[in-house]
């Protein structure tokens, strides 16, 4: 990494402390949300009896005329979160970064989530921002971001995902 690269990092770094400080919250517990951030996907920790999740939902924002659009991630920090309602049943193959192969698992389609606290941050691709918001309410997924809250609680509450490996499938050639 080049030298200005690795000063411009630093100060996104300390800024990211000093942001976690005004937030009033846990260092730890903002590491889900600095990963997500960071790396990607969605993440979760079980630290003492703290549970911390971040749960990322991509939105893109198209215009047909101009052919031109964005796409905003948010990112959602929660502290303690707990499942209010699950809805639905789908059967999908998984990866899991603590295995090698993928699992056939089963998830709800839609999850209603809360939590102690729960963050919403929104990163702006056109604006090189991060914006911070605290949610008050439950919040309410599908598709695949209830599939990523699925996955999260069951690391959280189980430490591990239980699912058929994919050697289970038959190749098969329709004629």
């Amino acid at each position: 990494m080049e030298y200005c690269e690795l000063k411009k990092l630093l100060k996104f770094s300390l800024k990211e402390k000093e942001i976690i400080n005004q937030l009033d919250i846990p260092e730890d517990a903002f590491l889900p949300l600095i990963f997500s951030i960071r790396f990607g996907g969605d993440w979760s920790v079980s630290k003492n009896s703290r549970k911390t999740m971040a749960i990322k939902e991509k939105v893109t924002r198209y215009d047909d005329e101009k052919k031109l659009g964005y796409t905003l991630e948010k990112v959602y920090l929660f502290l303690n979160p707990h499942i209010l309602k699950e809805d639905g049943t789908v059967y999908r193959l998984e990866k899991c970064s603590t295995k090698n192969e993928r699992e056939l698992v089963k998830r709800p389609y839609r999850v209603l989530v809360g939590g102690d606290y729960i963050l919403e941050a929104t990163l702006d691709p056109l604006d090189f921002k991060i914006r911070l918001k605290k949610i008050e309410t439950a919040l309410e997924f599908t598709g695949s971001s209830a599939y990523g809250v699925s996955h999260e609680m069951e690391h959280l509450d189980q430490g591990k995902i239980e699912g058929k490996p994919f050697w289970e499938f038959e190749y098969e050639i329709e004629k």
